[in-house]
């Protein structure tokens, strides 16, 4: 039984870790659930390997922010339902307010500053954050050859330009026959599957803008949006360029961008459209929308993961989610690393990250700083 004074210190423990790490947690979701594996399974010991990944395995189940769900995750595990709702809007918290500031400066001066320089020095730490994740979290993922041949199928597959979302459920629904193929033969089995789907709003032209509408809007995208932000690109493009007309293909273009270089999730975007449509109001509203169904989701999910890890079946098909999702992890890391290794500094700083991780264990954040600290001194010609 967890006393009252642990509980409070462990929600200062969920409050500090993902402030630190939606302030610092650059590189799209692959890197921030690298830094989050690093954090509490590797430092802290709040979990063990095999919980991580059935826990990244349910969160590519649902729709939403991936790294966002497991801060909710992770929050709720360590704090219970404060943790829950702590853990996750202390990620996204400082990421908004830095959204929100570089909003308020595309408005003003019409333009959002320069990153190129502090990304440079950045990015090729992220690839070795991912690169350690994935060595590690293989190892255990990785049980038996008809995982590892999934996986690395899943990899082939999705460098081919395979939906992502359609990778993660027929890997794991292959597995999970193959393995129970026994049972398969002697009995035969009904099964029934749930399908997550949404409905898109409908179609409007040059509507007057209106928050109710927004906050919908944003509502809607969390609700049933699977994979990364240039998924996000797509359905922020069909409601609000072409069926709202509120925002131009280059705002739009702007708002993905600014997601992509600040820290913490990727759907801040939210913040920055909310911003631009409807100030600071709006900002909130949007944000509010895109991240609400995260909450939920995991609130509902997180009492059947144990169930999942302990049927046949469900252990299965986690199985082969986790290797998939690896897999997928692996891919988006070799593509960000043609974009990264640009030069010789580059693949020193991305060589001694590995170097400084796998042998001295050294903490990712400061890894972080110590990349961008580089990339300003080359931006300056220092």
């Amino acid at each position: 039984m967890v006393s009252q004074t642990d509980r409070g210190t462990r929600l200062f423990e969920v409050v500090g870790l993902f402030l630190k790490l939606g302030t610092t947690a650059f590189g799209g979701p692959a890197a921030h659930i690298a830094m989050m594996h690093d954090e509490v399974v590797k430092r802290r010991k709040w979990m063990d390997e095999q919980r991580f990944l059935d826990l990244l395995g349910a969160t590519n189940l649902i729709p939403g922010p991936n790294s966002t769900e497991m801060a909710i995750h992770i929050g709720y595990i360590r704090a219970g339902w404060v943790g829950l709702i702590l853990g996750g809007v202390c990620f996204i918290l400082p990421a908004m307010l830095i959204v929100l500031a570089l909003a308020w400066i595309y408005q003003r001066y019409g333009s959002t500053p320069g990153a190129s320089w502090l990304l440079y020095g950045i990015k090729p730490v992220v690839i070795a954050i991912i690169f350690q994740a994935l060595w590690t979290l293989g190892r255990k993922a990785v049980k038996s050859p008809l995982l590892a041949l999934t996986g690395i199928t899943v990899l082939v597959l999705y460098l081919l330009g395979v939906n992502t979302v359609l990778l993660l459920f027929v890997s794991g629904a292959i597995v999970m026959v193959i393995k129970n193929i026994r049972q398969i033969m002697k009995s035969p089995i009904n099964t029934n599957m749930l399908l997550l789907t949404g409905l898109a709003l409908p179609g409007m032209n040059a509507v007057p803008f209106d928050m109710t509408t927004l906050f919908l809007v944003f509502l809607k995208v969390g609700a049933i949006l699977f994979g990364s932000g240039y998924v996000l690109l797509a359905f922020l493009h069909s409601d609000l360029v072409v069926h709202l007309g509120w925002l131009t293909d280059q705002q739009l273009v702007n708002a993905i961008a600014i997601g992509q270089i600040t820290p913490g999730p990727v759907f801040t975007t939210a913040t920055f459209i909310g911003y631009m449509l409807g100030g600071v109001p709006g900002a909130l509203l949007a944000t509010l929308g895109i991240f609400l169904p995260s909450f939920f989701y995991v609130a509902i999910i997180y009492p059947l993961v144990p169930r999942l890890r302990n049927s046949p079946w469900a252990g299965a098909l986690l199985d082969g989610v986790n290797v998939a999702s690896l897999g997928l992890m692996a891919g988006v890391t070799g593509q960000l690393a043609i974009t990264s290794f640009v030069d010789p500094v580059a693949i020193i700083i991305g060589v001694s990250a590995i170097i400084l991780l796998f042998r001295f264990k050294i903490n990712s954040t400061w890894l972080i700083l110590a990349g961008a600290v580089i990339g300003i001194i080359k931006g300056v010609g220092l």
